[in-house]
């Protein structure tokens, strides 16, 4: 395991990637995190005492090298510390549409460039993370790195041009149902059911749904005709379509 770690950007992403590693209690002789904002480091700093608030040069000499950054600034910020990043080090992009190949236009001295789309559930090491590899990353190196992410939940390989699908389809797929199921249980206040007994009531029955859908053996339409009344029903199409319109177009906009 790397020795050191540097996370260049210190909002959503690298505030679950430190609880990942919290939970389970990797250790890392630094974990330098900078921003540009001190408030987002300074609440980082009350939760995870362990970490040290540098600044950016500080943050890309280390060992492993997140950047936890949104796509806009990436290539700017790159460019700010391409001569800070060690040619032995591993850099990990955390962000959609800026491939490997525009990481090693700004760092050609580093070899094992990687890129992750890291998961929400991560928080509680649940997360279902794609990762891909230079074509050159050292292979010991790719094990190491492979055993710090797996602390983030179930971590895997796969080719660079399906990490915007996954990040569709499962990092953001979470906020797609969050607030129906808050809807729900609010209705099960409304119709009789106590905080508690609304709370379980959901949550019991969405994770019975998920296994129901996925490890019966029934087919898709099969499943959804278990339950004959649809209350919601004439409005699928409507749904469909946001779905659709919605999601695509993000695709588009965030593929490379």
């Amino acid at each position: 395991m790397k020795h050191s770690v540097g996370f260049i950007g210190g909002g959503r992403i690298t505030r679950i990637l430190l609880q990942a590693f919290s939970n389970k209690n990797v250790k890392f002789n630094d974990v330098v995190v900078a921003d540009t904002d001190s408030n987002v480091t300074s609440k980082l700093r009350s939760i995870y005492p362990f970490i040290k608030v540098e600044n950016v040069l500080s943050a890309a000499v280390q060992d492993v090298v997140f950047i936890s950054l949104h796509p806009p600034v990436i290539m700017d910020t790159l460019e700010l510390v391409r001569n800070s990043v060690r040619s032995d080090a591993t850099v990990i992009s955390l962000a959609p549409k800026i491939s490997i190949g525009k990481i090693s236009l700004k760092l050609a001295q580093v070899k094992n460039i990687a890129r992750l789309i890291p998961n929400a559930t991560s928080y509680i090491n649940d997360g279902y993370n794609p990762v891909c590899f230079s074509p050159g990353f050292d292979k010991v190196e790719k094990e190491s790195v492979m055993d710090i992410l797996r602390n983030l939940g179930h971590t895997f390989e796969v080719a660079e041009e399906k990490l915007e699908s996954y990040a569709i389809v499962s990092a953001m797929l979470p906020t797609y149902f969050w607030f129906q199921w808050k809807y729900m249980e609010e209705i099960g206040l409304k119709t009789g059911l106590t905080n508690a007994e609304s709370e379980e009531a959901v949550h019991q029955t969405l994770l019975a749904a998920i296994n129901l859908m996925y490890t019966s053996e029934l087919k898709p339409e099969e499943v959804i005709d278990l339950i004959p009344v649809k209350p919601i029903g004439e409005h699928e199409s409507q749904i469909a379509e946001i779905y659709k319109t919605k999601l695509l177009g993000l695709f588009e906009k965030i593929k490379p």
